[in-house]
């Protein structure tokens, strides 16, 4: 059911051009501005029970602002975001997001050209979604076509390393087919729960042992004293595993996995106190000097056989953890650098 509506924080709200919505402290929007509305295209009462967290079409980084707890922090800046709207149309918005005294929250919009300018990062999310979607379709056929062959090969397996290997790949196919589903049918993204990024990074090595065999020395390189961080595990293996991969393809002898603290980061307009540095190191050919501009756009792909798509959905995830994804290369030397923001504990006072 939806909440009773709140009064309005200040009445001269109603009164302003730029649109403005306020929640309950769950999230559940109580209440909005004429401008919102009418931005929005739908009355103000039909909006009462939405959620903010609903409007988002996007990375998720709406969903995960409002996980954010107390009531004192400085309202939150997030640029370009996509909206659901109600017409089936998303939109883009600059928004700002800051708690009310009742911990509810105000979300304050200014509405932004979908496409301004030329910069391809900013085409990513639209044109990536459209990619995808149309190679899901064609995956579900062949992802129960391997799902059933690892089932008639776990009857057969009689040693226990073709019974791991037979595993593997069946939680390869459950993990592909829930990103189809994902994909065909997009819902919020799941709540980030707190990860180990070394076992993460475990489950991407396994995988390239059974692609790459002897070809490829494995090299670990972790911090140990990493903490915990809160983020989407499967989603994290998929982008290092894409990374981990396109190395392989491009020839590697050596591919290195090495993990480092971070502090003072800043990341886009942010500084962060403490993030991760996860860096992917090979001595495969290098990204040719023609792609160096577009590579992280969808479709774009240095082999022949390539789908394009590796390194933008890899960019994809660094942003829904509020990262960041770059890469130095030349032939002999490739790093492709992923930062992501860690919450940490407040330190205990010292006693």
């Amino acid at each position: 059911m939806p909440s009773d509506p709140l009064p309005t924080p200040d009445l001269s709200l109603d009164s302003l051009t730029t649109p403005m919505a306020w929640s309950d402290p769950a999230g559940a929007i109580v209440g909005c501005n004429t401008a919102f509305s009418r931005w929005f295209g739908i009355g103000a009462r039909r909006l009462l029970g939405w959620t903010l967290a609903g409007l988002d079409a996007g990375d998720g980084r709406l969903a995960l602002a409002l996980t954010r707890q107390g009531g004192d922090e400085a309202p939150l800046r997030m640029r370009r975001m996509r909206l659901r709207y109600a017409d089936g149309e998303d939109r883009f918005a600059d928004l700002w997001l800051s708690r009310r005294d009742d911990g509810g929250w105000l979300l304050e919009a200014h509405p932004v050209d979908e496409f301004p300018g030329d910069d391809p990062a900013l085409l990513l999310p639209s044109a990536l979604s459209a990619s995808l979607k149309g190679l899901a379709h064609e995956l579900r056929n062949p992802l129960a076509g391997l799902k059933g062959a690892s089932q008639l090969l776990a009857r057969r397996a009689e040693d226990s390393e073709s019974r791991e290997l037979i595993e593997l790949i069946d939680s390869e196919v459950e993990r592909l087919t829930e990103l189809v589903d994902r994909l065909l049918t997009p819902s919020p993204p799941r709540p980030h729960a707190l990860l180990n990024i070394h076992a993460v990074l475990e489950r991407v090595l396994r995988l390239a042992e059974a692609d790459a065999g002897w070809a490829v020395r494995l090299v670990r390189d972790y911090d140990p004293s990493l903490p915990e961080f809160a983020g989407d595990a499967d989603r994290l293996m998929q982008a290092v595993w894409n990374l981990v991969r396109n190395a392989i393809e491009a020839k590697a002898t050596h591919v290195n996995l090495r993990t480092r603290i971070e502090r003072g980061v800043r990341i886009a307009d942010t500084v962060h106190p403490i993030a991760l540095r996860l860096e992917i190191i090979d001595d495969g050919h290098g990204v040719p000097d023609e792609l160096a501009e577009q590579l992280f756009l969808p479709l774009v792909s240095g082999r022949a056989e390539g789908s394009g798509l590796g390194l933008a959905l890899a960019q994809q995830v660094s942003r829904e953890h509020r990262g960041s994804l770059a890469y130095r290369s030349r032939p002999g030397h490739t790093v492709f650098t992923l930062l992501l923001p860690m919450q940490i504990e407040q330190e205990e006072e010292a006693t």
